[in-house]
């Protein structure tokens, strides 16, 4: 098999020790040395010095959680560096050490048998720990919320029977004064009131009553001053996330064009694929990399059935929100096709479709730099007009009707 790297490395990352095989071809055959050197930035810097010095031109490691990313920083000033999915060139079991596994990755990468990874740049890298951190702290936010409403719960507070967010401005200020422990009259309900609420005093009052004793007003300020330290970290996160977005403020506005997706979706779609398309192929390729299309398992001429690949949960989770939203709204593509695959395949195989064709419309929109231009509700009735009346009539022959078809003049 031809070599395509004569002078390469292949590197097994773990916490604490980065095992490192060179791999040099010399007059046809191959010579390998292990040495293994610590994760601290000493250790690093000699690594990185022993590769140079042994002219080492590439060098291969394994995505392993974040331990792999300060390796990628050292080495990256003076090494050509191949970020490998770790699924794709593991070892054989029986096999497998640290050693064995250096070796390995350096084989593989001078016969040029590893699909790189994306590793997207460092400003690119930031905006995805700021989209995911933003992502994981609104669920922590979720938490405590649940959390006030147990509380509620054990004291005999039914706030939750009356109110759709119990930390909504009314709903909050009536926290507040079961805190405080003052006697809960119309008075206060009716200065805790903002807005309009179906409920009526009376109802919240017979809400109010329970058996709040000091353990529940504990519980309650707790969680209610961890809800708010949380939502000023989000707030303070989304400030960050806006200043490093505004470079690519352009992109972010045709994102917002696209039905369900909105800022939050927008920036965290960016900050996973990145504004730059000519990384992938086509638009097909960024989907099979986004985990949006079935897999492939096809044996003696017949096809398998298999779900969906492994993809980037971050944005795949954002499309499937974004998609759930656009299959709402009233004449448009989405709905149109949403409803269309329900009907044969069920919902959740059908919203993962619509989210396939919002992530192909914005590479399309990111490729071209145009805005979102829905084909319409009736998009798939006008493909072909005979199959859809040949339906329609079938069903109306369902209901024992018996039309007859004529062209308008």
């Amino acid at each position: 098999m031809e070599v395509l790297h004569p002078r390469c490395a292949g590197l097994d990352v773990h916490s604490e020790t980065v095992v490192s095989c060179v791999r040099i071809q010399e007059k046809g055959r191959a010579r390998h040395e292990v040495r293994t050197f610590s994760t601290t930035t000493k250790g690093l810097v000699a690594l990185r010095d022993w590769l140079v010095s042994e002219g080492v031109t590439d060098a291969v490691m394994e995505s392993t959680g974040v331990y792999w990313k300060p390796v990628w920083h050292v080495l990256a000033v003076s090494i050509q560096l191949l970020l490998a999915n770790a699924m794709q060139v593991k070892n054989l079991p029986g096999r497998k050490s640290d050693v064995n596994d250096a070796t390995w990755l350096s084989d593989l990468l001078a016969h040029g048998l590893i699909r790189a990874s994306m590793v997207p740049p460092t400003q690119f890298q930031e905006l995805r720990d700021l989209t995911r951190t933003r992502t994981q702290m609104l669920a922590e936010r979720s938490r405590y919320i649940r959390r006030i409403q147990k509380a509620l719960e054990d004291a005999n507070v039914k706030l939750t029977n009356l109110m759709a967010n119990v930390m909504g401005v009314t709903g909050r200020a009536l926290l507040e004064a079961l805190v405080s422990g003052v006697e809960i009259d119309e008075s206060v309900v009716d200065a805790c009131r903002r807005g309009k609420l179906k409920s009526t005093t009376e109802q919240m009052m017979e809400a109010l009553e329970g058996n709040v004793r000091p353990h529940h007003r504990f519980l309650l300020e707790l969680h209610i001053r961890q809800y708010d330290a949380v939502t000023r970290a989000v707030a303070a996160i989304e400030s960050r996330i806006e200043k490093l977005m505004e470079p690519f403020r352009v992109e972010l506005e045709l994102l917002r064009t696209t039905p369900g997706v909105k800022t939050a979706t927008a920036n965290a779609v960016l900050a996973e694929i990145g504004p730059d398309m000519s990384r992938f192929p086509s638009s097909a390729h960024l989907v099979s990399w986004a985990g949006l299309c079935p897999g492939q398992d096809e044996s003696a001429g017949k096809r398998r059935s298999s779900g969906v690949r492994k993809g980037p949960r971050w944005l795949k989770t954002a499309l499937v929100q974004a998609a759930w939203s656009a299959a709402r709204k009233k004449d448009s593509y989405f709905r149109a096709q949403f409803h269309r695959l329900r009907a044969r395949r069920g919902p959740k195989k059908a919203i993962v479709a619509v989210a396939a064709s919002i992530l192909t419309s914005i590479f399309h929109m990111l490729s071209r730099r145009v805005p979102f231009r829905d084909l319409g509700g009736h998009h798939f009735d006008h493909l072909d007009r005979e199959r859809t009346a040949k339906s329609l009539i079938r069903r109306l022959k369902d209901l024992g009707l018996n039309v007859q078809i004529q062209s308008p003049a």
